[in-house]
């Protein structure tokens, strides 16, 4: 390929000129001179590399830069943290320099982006260990975060250069953290962007489908808007304030969801799209201003009241402050209306940064989004458990919703949704969780398992001799409880385990028998305990007595203690050679790893996949290398915690080879359905039945029949003829579960 650096130097400088237009407004004396120097440092940086698809590095720093301003709407410290972000890393230049040449804050984002860096690279504990430093960062500088975002973004718009293996893991790491991490920001169109980035790399049919429906819509979509909203513009011209009014669509992946968890085609959908009426009004009369246009909408439409947020009185953890409301339209159609300021949308589109921007002329209004990035400090700062937990907790408490609830002295709390009372108690208190018995809900007694509503008012009840439990895990949701309930079990479990070590101890001394390592192996392997410390912790607690310890004199081990050597999981390589040696089952069919080797695999029953369909191999500690779908429920997890032990796998020209899968039928009843059903899938397709369900209840039918099938063309072929047979409304492919 031949470049053409005097071009490539245009398309540099143009970039960088857009770059400075945008910052314009918020440059201060000196700013432009400063981000100049740290352009061209990260030019020169960067000078002999090149992205994967060819074009010169600098590009990436500019685009991310170029998001911190435009999208996310940082300053001059972020513009230059965003160019310099992997200059450290890539070059021979030092933090001490970048600190000389820009100062601390500079130096000290710098340091948190480069340290984090790599934060999905390793292992998966390392992974975990990571995420957990990146998080830190939060305690110092939340634009470290907000950059990294920045990062993702743009390296989520350029992944088509990456080869699929990498776009899966890279996707699956987005969706799993990044976009999560995102929505907690308040970041809304960041978050839908990456989502929907996410959906074209790991099920790009869905994407293009959706995608085109919504292209087709637009003109009926657009005349509808005009209509709907004729009668209110009238009266909000009456009212006298500034107004915008926006129609537009909800983003590609959350028309999937919905499609998916319904099981509905994009026709069925009928909240595709929201209207919102964006008011500029003074800060002092947004809550009035808003209910007199909330009062408009429903002078004219007929609201559900059970789909009614208000969301400015009690803004959510994000910061989030809006008025939602679906009401009927005249064509029968459900539309949702979201009400706001300029401030407010601001906020909900730009999220974090915007709350800098508003905070003087609001510093009434402390943020919530404060007290959460206190509540993930506090988290850090207490947290000793495994790093995989810290994440998976953490990831909770970033996709909940909240619940509002009340101190008996009408403090408000805002908890997660799903939140019990003993959460609440270990949110006044780690104590007081501890000694938690029971709980007072609106001055009626409930069990500490209750799940809070909206608006309770709750008293906490304790007891001196009450102490954490095992099954207490299962009754909490937030991080702060689970992490304080774990501490005080591990400490009772270590407390027993010396005990019962003791105990162990004197007895062999009575048995004349030497406690070597050997012999306390064997022990392990008499009582079946897994681990040395939960043989030691049974014995403390009374599960195995001393009388049971004597027997162990009659025990002879079956073998010399000789343990079998285990495969290597970290290394895809060593199972794959390791699984080579087994194999045959599907020869030909799947071809497995970097190498594109025929290896014995199985395929994961939450997908079923079948050929035909997009894959990768998952290497599992017991049962080798197991096949899921690329939009299988679970590969978001697996390819974004696991990422070491994902390989690479896709179907090649296969032989007659049957495999299961489900279809779903729906319709109106007759006599001669099964019949016409069955004669269509046994004598014109040959496809072999493995079962039939079909229930009919009022003259409505529902079946499921699971079938073998050759591949999704076979599959596909067969939705289409049963989906011409007289009376069925809809047909399609769904998993079987485990």
């Amino acid at each position: 390929m031949v470049i053409d650096i005097e071009q490539e130097k245009r398309e540099i400088i143009s970039r960088y000129r857009k770059l400075l237009r945008k910052a314009k407004p918020i440059l201060k004396d000196g700013d432009a001179r400063l981000i100049k120097k740290a352009f061209t440092l990260s030019l020169e940086a960067h000078k002999d590399m090149r992205r994967k698809s060819g074009e010169p590095y600098i590009f990436h720093p500019l685009a991310v830069a170029q998001i911190c301003v435009e999208e996310i709407g940082l300053g001059t410290t972020s513009i230059i943290a965003a160019l310099l972000h992997d200059v450290v890393e890539d070059t021979d230049m030092e933090l001490g320099n970048i600190e000389k040449m820009f100062g601390k804050k500079v130096a000290s984002i710098v340091d948190g982006l480069t340290k984090i860096r790599g934060v999905f690279e390793h292992g998966t504990s390392q992974q975990a260990e990571n995420f957990r430093k990146m998080l830190f960062t939060l305690s110092d500088d939340v634009r470290v975060i907000l950059i990294k975002l920045a990062d993702r973004l743009h390296n989520m718009r350029t992944l088509d250069s990456m080869p699929r293996n990498k776009q899966l893991k890279v996707s699956s790491e987005t969706i799993y953290l990044y976009a999560p991490l995102a929505h907690r920001l308040g970041l809304n169109a960041i978050k839908s962007e990456l989502e929907d980035l996410y959906l074209r790399f790991t099920d790009r049919q869905a994407y293009d489908s959706i995608l085109r429906n919504i292209d087709e819509t637009r003109a009926s979509r657009n005349k509808f808007i005009k209509q709907f909203t004729q009668p209110i513009i009238e009266e909000l011209d009456e009212l006298g304030v500034e107004y915008e009014i926006k129609g537009r669509p909800k983003s590609v992946n959350s028309i999937w969801n919905k499609m998916r968890k319904q099981n509905i085609p994009f026709e069925e959908v009928y909240d595709l799209f929201a209207i919102r009426i964006i008011v500029d009004t003074p800060l002092e009369m947004e809550k009035s201003v808003c209910w007199q246009v909330y009062s408009i909408v429903t002078d004219f439409y007929t609201p559900n009241p059970d789909r009614l947020r208000d969301w400015i009185s009690t803004p959510r953890a994000n910061g989030y402050e809006s008025l939602h409301t679906t009401v009927m339209a005249k064509n029968g159609q459900w539309v949702e209306v979201q009400i706001r300021t300029r401030r407010m949308d601001e906020i909900a589109e730009k999220g974090y940064a915007a709350h800098w921007k508003y905070k003087e002329s609001a510093a009434s209004h402390e943020s919530n989004l404060e007290k959460w990035l206190a509540k993930v400090r506090d988290t850090l700062e207490q947290n000793d458990h495994s790093a995989l937990d810290f994440v998976d907790d953490f990831r909770g408490n970033l996709f909940s919703e909240e619940v509002f609830v009340f101190t008996p002295k009408g403090e408000l709390k805002t908890l997660p949704h799903g939140a019990t009372a003993l959460d609440f108690a270990f949110d006044i208190h780690t104590q007081v969780g501890s000694k938690c018995i029971g709980a007072k809900v609106n001055t009626k007694l409930v069990p500490i398992n209750y799940v809070l509503k909206n608006g309770d008012q709750i008293e906490i009840l304790t007891s001196s001799k009450q102490k954490p439990h095992e099954d207490w895990l299962r009754f909490v949701v937030t991080s702060k409880a689970k992490g304080r309930i774990k501490d005080a079990l591990k400490e009772e479990k270590k407390k027993a385990a010396e005990d019962g070590k003791e105990i162990i101890m004197r007895k062999l001394k009575q048995m004349k028998i030497e406690p070597t390592q050997t012999v306390l192996e064997q022990l392990r392997e008499f009582f079946s305990a897994p681990t040395h410390i939960d043989l030691y912790y049974r014995v403390g607690k009374g599960f195995i007595n001393p009388t049971d310890i004597k027997r162990f004199q009659e025990y002879k081990p079956a073998t010399a203690l000789k343990t079998k050597p285990g495969i290597d999981v970290s290394d895809p390589k060593v199972i794959e050679q390791e699984i080579k040696k087994v194999k045959g089952r599907y020869d030909d069919i799947l071809l497995i790893g970097e190498d594109m080797d025929v290896v014995e695999y199985k395929l994961a029953k939450c997908c079923t996949p079948i050929p035909g369909d997009d894959v990768f191999g998952f290497v599992t500690v017991n049962e080798g290398i197991k096949i899921h779908r690329t939009n299988c429920p679970n590969s978001a997890e697996l390819l974004s915690n696991h990422g070491n032990r994902v390989v690479k796998a896709k179907w090649t020209s296969q032989h007659e080879v049957a495999f299961l899968t489900g279809v779903k039928i729906k319709g109106t009843d007759r006599v001669g359905l099964i019949n016409d059903i069955s004669r269509i899938i046994s004598e014109e397709l040959k496809v072999n039945m493995s079962s039939m369900s079909i229930h009919t209840d009022s003259g409505i039918f529902e079946g499921e029949i699971m079938l073998y099938v050759n591949d999704t063309r076979h599959l596909e072929q067969l939705i289409q003829k049963l989906s011409q047979v007289e009376g069925i409304v809809k047909v399609n492919r769904f998993d079987s579960k485990e």
